[in-house]
């Protein structure tokens, strides 16, 4: 809280110094951060946002700063706290006090959101006049909605001014923009659109921020995944408010944005979470080489280490590009061998197992032993381990408890293995970090001889779109094998997500990318009966 209201307050001043603009938006609950989640019951929580909200507003009246105006105001997001109520608000602060308040209406309770738990609605738009424009005054799913922004047309307002904070995934900059010229055309008065950007959790808040005129048409839009102040003009004009046109350019490739997301993710929670750094095991395979990329574009080479943890079935292929791999990127690199405890291990169980067939018990013991060294190196320096498995592997349970799941973050746990490739190939346009052979090689666990993912999995081509299909689309089985998929398989698979979910429960969270990741969005049972169908 602190803070985040010193940052609010500096902006301010950078801003009325500069005499840069009339008004600086800010996104919702800026005060607390977004979501708080439970935060809010915390009965501290109440007074340290009622000292913020008040050294915001003495910001911005005329408290005798030489050369300076003190006509700066602020729209600022905050919880507000009325006797045993909560609202998701912003206030407009102006002349150094509050001077309108907007509680948002409309409370999102799917996917992610979960405002229902939290907050009550408010009950009416809030129109204010501002620098001689009516100005009304919205908040994230009020404009999703079309209901707010009529109410707030029909009590005169000339210009809505939006505070969100919507979370990345595929697609959405498009969505968002669509809403937006919806609700331009209903309305017939522009909107400003003013979204947070950073990684909080598994989500990431993407910005952005846009405007768009009365006609629906988008004239300005912020870089996404950058932090910026940038300033617009909207000024009257035939007794219209009207933007000026700056140019709004298209709206950047999804596989770019879903890696800029990564890497801001990845990013945020690291350095939020006080990490000095992390830790990845570098196998030779496609997962760790993009987690090792991402890792890198995130937080530099000097804060990431790289172990490759090789065993009797490790190729040497996949040792030389491992190698390869993380000199050309700069990374700490060591090899440590796991033979050792791979062996003592299993001569302690032998009288035990005597008898037993082998089977994935003697593989599991190898990914067992690298993440036991993996923690280990976490708990001697303090860097953070970061899980490399990707979304395939998470759905179908093709991931070793404790072994490779192990770690405090995983980066492309949302991200499909089709996503993975084209996620890897895009990163290379950039500057080749990834060597070719870990591309093109069939993918393996390199757990037993001549293994092959596709020895426990449909191919990734057919295995992908049956996953989306139910966890996107929540389809059956029957409507899946409508697409062209032998019902066996899609059964199969389906069958194998439901068994795998007491795994998913014990897996790090991850960067959300997808409209449904496993974790927020992601709320099965583990002990049920039920089978798809």
């Amino acid at each position: 809280m602190a803070g985040n209201t010193a940052r609010i307050a500096e902006l301010l001043g950078e801003v009325r110094r500069a005499r840069s603009a009339d008004l600086v938006m800010f996104p919702e609950l800026a005060m607390c951060g977004y979501p708080p989640e439970d935060l809010l019951f915390h009965a501290g929580l109440r007074r340290q946002v009622s000292e913020g909200l008040a050294k915001l507003a003495a910001e911005t009246g005329d408290s005798g700063r030489t050369g300076e105006t003190g006509e700066v105001a602020a729209l600022v997001g905050y919880p507000e706290f009325v006797d045993n109520r909560i609202y998701n608000s912003v206030a407009l602060l102006a002349g150094g006090r509050q001077v309108a308040n907007y509680r948002k209406c409309c409370l999102p309770n799917y996917s992610v959101f979960d405002e229902e738990r939290y907050f009550t609605p408010g009950s009416g738009p809030t129109v204010v006049e501002f620098r001689g424009v009516k100005v009304g005054l919205g908040i994230c799913e009020d404009v999703w909605q079309p209901e707010p922004s009529a109410r707030a047309t029909a009590a005169g307002a000339e210009l809505i001014l939006a505070i969100n904070g919507s979370p990345f995934e595929i697609g959405k900059q498009a969505q968002r923009e669509q809403v937006l010229a919806a609700r331009a055309r209903e309305t017939g008065v522009p909107l400003v659109y003013l979204n947070m950007v950073g990684g909080q959790d598994e989500l990431v808040f993407d910005g952005g921020s846009c405007v768009v005129d009365r006609a629906g048409r988008t004239v300005f839009r912020a870089p996404a995944l950058e932090p910026c102040l940038p300033a617009v003009t909207l000024r009257r004009a035939a007794g219209r408010v009207e933007p000026d046109v700056v140019g709004a350019g298209s709206l950047p490739d999804d596989v770019a944005s879903v890696y800029a997301a990564l890497v801001t993710g990845v990013h945020d929670y690291v350095r939020k979470n006080g990490f000095p750094g992390v830790v990845l095991g570098l196998s030779g395979g496609i997962d760790s080489a993009l987690t090792l990329a991402i890792a890198v574009d995130a937080i530099g080479p000097k804060a990431v280490q790289a172990v490759m943890m090789p065993y009797r079935w490790t190729a040497a292929i996949s040792q030389e590009d491992a190698a390869a791999q993380a000199r050309h990127l700069g990374v700490d690199y060591q090899v440590l061998p796991i033979g050792g405890i791979v062996e003592a291990a299993r001569g302690t169980l032998a009288e035990l197992f005597a008898g037993l067939a082998e089977d994935t018990t003697e593989e599991n013991l190898q990914a067992r032993s690298r993440g036991i060294l993996l923690m280990a190196i976490s708990n001697k320096t303090g860097r953070m381990v970061l899980a490399t498995g990707n979304k395939s592997e998470m759905a179908v349970g093709y991931a070793t408890l404790y072994g490779d799941m192990a770690g405090g973050f995983a980066p492309i746990k949302d991200c499909t293995k089709t996503l993975v490739y084209q996620l890897a190939r895009y990163r290379n346009s950039l500057s080749p970090v990834i060597p070719e052979r870990v591309i093109t090689r069939p993918p393996s666990a390199e757990l037993r001889p001549d293994q092959k993912d596709s020895d426990s999995l449909p191919p990734y081509e057919v295995l992908d779109p049956i996953l989306d299909a139910l966890i996107l689309e929540n389809r059956s089985v029957e409507e899946i094998a409508a697409r062209g998929f032998e019902p066996a398989v899609a059964a199969r698979v389906l069958e194998m997500v439901r068994k795998a979910e007491y795994k998913r429960r014990q897996a790090p969270p991850g960067v959300r990318i997808s409209s449904r990741a496993f974790g927020r969005d992601w709320r099965y049972p583990i002990t049920s009966g039920y089978r798809h169908r």
